[in-house]
């Protein structure tokens, strides 16, 4: 047997068995065939035929590869098991209804932003309703100010009543999304309003990508508050807790799907795609 492997040691191609060999080692080659020699992390299984047909050999790294796979199967094995959560069991966990909601009225406060906003004609009716933030409170535009259609191409906004909140109607207006530049005289501001040239809608179609963020951003502030309280509480196991923290993450990532695609059905409409 040890003069068998010092043969095959080194060997890296088939190996041809002749009448030679069979009369060096005392063995019939259908006796070698049935050998099996092991040696330097090498697994070589003699294949023989009668007309002397070559060695077969496998590497070594076929054997590591199919320990590997054992491994494998016995990680699975060892894992733990997941835990299926259902609505009202993720509900017992968090404000479910309540996270929904919240989620809902971010879709639709972009669906609200985009008709009032997103027009390629811009109209008295959609600056009149436009939020200002201002001192802590939202106010709609015409609560402070008088907004009237000068001519087709200029729109006025009367500040006079309160002249203070110029600087929070100014920047209300020119970040809207309706692609305006208002222009300040006094208490007075006038607003051209666009051409409806290619440039006025790639930029109305920006506009409503960055509505989308706000939206999207917004919906994303909703779920990582309830992953938040969800963290904290002191009933659900640490699998139960996975399980409804990838859920929460599936629902806003639903309603994130559905608002891009409320934008990409804008943008279309505005570039004339």
């Amino acid at each position: 047997m040890l003069r068998i492997s010092s043969l095959l040691r080194g060997v890296s191609r088939p190996l041809r068995i002749t009448e030679k060999h069979c009369i060096a080692f005392g063995a019939t080659q259908k006796r070698l065939a049935s050998i099996f020699v092991s040696f330097d992390s090498r697994v070589v299984r003699p294949a023989i035929t009668a007309d002397g047909a070559a060695f077969a050999t496998t590497q070594s790294a076929s054997v590591r590869h199919y320990a590997k796979a054992k491994d494998k199967k016995k990680d699975k094995k060892n894992a733990p098991a997941k835990v299926a959560i259902n609505d009202e069991q993720l509900g017992s966990l968090i404000d479910l209804p309540g996270l929904r909601t919240q989620m809902e009225k971010s879709l639709s406060a972009m669906r609200e932003d985009y008709i009032k906003n997103l027009s390629l004609r811009s109209t008295t009716g959609s600056i009149e309703t436009l939020r200002i933030s201002f001192e802590g409170k939202d106010y709609q535009l015409q609560e402070l100010a008088q907004v009237v259609r000068k001519n087709p191409k200029t729109i006025v906004v009367n500040l006079v009543s309160f002249p203070q909140t110029i600087p929070a109607v100014l920047q209300a207006i020119q970040r809207s999304g309706m692609n305006l530049n208002p222009q300040q005289d006094g208490t007075t501001l006038f607003i051209p309003v666009p051409k409806v040239t290619r440039e006025h809608r790639e930029g109305l179609a920006k506009n409503a990508k960055v509505l989308f963020i706000k939206c999207r951003d917004r919906i994303k502030d909703a779920q990582n508050q309830s992953i938040k309280k969800l963290k904290k509480q002191s009933n659900a196991s640490e699998d139960e807790a996975y399980q409804a923290q990838q859920q929460i993450t599936q629902i806003a990532d639903g309603f994130i799907k559905e608002a891009e695609k409320i934008m990409e059905s804008k943008q279309a409409e505005l570039l004339g795609d």
